[in-house]
């Protein structure tokens, strides 16, 4: 037995040398979310406003998508431990690493955000990682959270005397607002920060906030109002893989409405859809969606942008794991062609359309 004495010098003495001491990541800059909401730090959307929301959307909103924690430290090891709201782990076409893992990214002066590591899961609660970055002096760090899980906590550790630190958060103004489906949610990256949402953020140097939703990116009224309360400077409609051309005619409009209401000048970019045979282009909703972009410029409608969807995917037939859904070679194809486009539109050199 400790005797008493003894075992409250131990307890004093705080944790072991090698023990890192935690940080909860709802503490640091949590960049990628839509309202914040102070309980529910690692949603995309909070309880308040899911329950306006289609049960799919409600349901998908609570996976962490696109939500990354922004950090500095000069520490040389950093860990990570987290639990997830979900057992489900992995889907058959996309690994636990995509679907419920981590992603390390530290910004190297002149080269940009380089990718240091990825957290794999093993089970829902209490998975760890370890990550050896190596001296440096402080440095910024971005952890980017699981695709199609949700976290329920998460812990970030480094040893004592290398504390971390909150980034400076972007302003709401700043953003690039991305909403689609289950493409843009990030199926089927292997790994959090392939989806092609989170690697045009780093090509852009843009915090993108990730409102896609697997099979249920459909211009819903009730995400067009939740959406038109984020401030952003721009915002891209990329939901054409989940709708009829019906739903098209029907609901674009409306959605344009809802924006212009709220931001009258902030671009708003169609995103025609991808598609892994070169031949299928313009498919016949892309028609469909541009119709009715045209149409309301014709109305006057200011700041509206078609982007085509023929080179998101390439011409080999090699960018999907099963026709639709990216693997990491299609999601950098997709960014990679985006970016240039969306770069113009923001530096307000985009011109009337697109293509």
């Amino acid at each position: 037995m400790i005797p008493i004495v003894a075992l409250c010098a131990v307890l004093a003495a705080g944790p072991a040398a090698d023990e890192p001491v935690w940080t909860n990541a709802s503490t640091l800059t949590i960049e990628g979310r839509g309202p914040i909401s102070a309980t529910e730090p690692f949603v995309r959307f909070p309880e308040t406003l899911r329950a306006t929301m289609p049960r799919s959307v409600a349901g998908l909103s609570v996976h962490s998508a696109g939500l990354a924690i922004r950090f500095r430290t000069a520490a040389s090891e950093i860990h990570v431990r987290w639990s997830l709201t979900s057992p489900s782990l992995d889907m058959p076409h996309m690994p636990a690493t995509g679907v419920s893992g981590l992603d390390l990214y530290r910004r190297e002066p002149g080269r940009g955000w380089r990718y240091i590591g990825t957290g794999r899961p093993s089970r829902q609660q209490d998975n760890t990682a370890a990550f050896s970055v190596g001296p440096g002096g402080a440095r910024e760090y971005r952890l980017y959270l699981p695709l199609y899980n949700g976290v329920s906590s998460l812990e970030i550790g480094a040893a004592a005397g290398a504390a971390l630190e909150p980034v400076a958060p972007t302003p709401p103004e700043g953003r690039i607002v991305y909403y689609g489906t289950s493409i843009a949610q990030g199926g089927c990256a292997s790994r959090p920060g392939m989806a092609h949402p989170t690697i045009l953020g780093r090509m852009l140097e843009r915090e993108v906030v990730n409102l896609g939703f697997s099979g249920s990116g459909r211009m819903d009224p009730e995400v067009a109002a939740a959406i038109a309360d984020l401030p952003a400077a721009a915002y891209v409609i990329d939901c054409l893989w989940n709708m009829t051309d019906a739903e098209v005619t029907a609901r674009l409009q409306p959605l344009v409405q809802a924006l212009r209401k709220a931001h009258p000048k902030t671009p708003i970019v169609f995103v025609g859809q991808s598609h892994y045979v070169p031949e299928a282009h313009p498919t016949s909703i892309s028609r469909t969606q541009a119709e009715a972009v045209r149409a309301l410029r014709q109305e006057g409608v200011p700041g509206l942008y078609l982007i085509d969807g023929a080179d998101l995917l390439g011409d080999d037939g090699e960018g999907t794991v099963d026709g639709c859904h990216p693997t990491d070679l299609g999601m950098m194809r997709h960014a990679t062609a985006l970016a240039p486009r969306l770069r113009a539109i923001l530096d307000g050199k985009g011109g009337g359309m697109v293509q």
